[in-house]
């Protein structure tokens, strides 16, 4: 990854991102929240981790359910 996507992606923190994915069960993100979210993911392994579970988590539920 270049230097100029690693920056970028840090222009939101790391709790403000697991902030907006715990949200995503519950509404969708604005262009703007996802914009912003995925130059983080790109650049954030950890929080790219965190993500990726709670997708699996929310496709657990789900199955769950029905």
């Amino acid at each position: 990854m270049n230097i100029l996507a690693r920056a970028l992606g840090h222009l939101v923190s790391c709790r403000e991102v697991t902030r907006l994915v715990s949200q995503l069960a519950e509404r969708p993100p604005t262009r703007f929240e996802r914009f912003r979210l995925s130059l983080h993911l790109a650049a954030c392994d950890a929080c790219a981790a965190f993500e990726r579970q709670m997708a699996l988590l929310r496709e657990s539920m789900r199955r769950y359910r029905s």
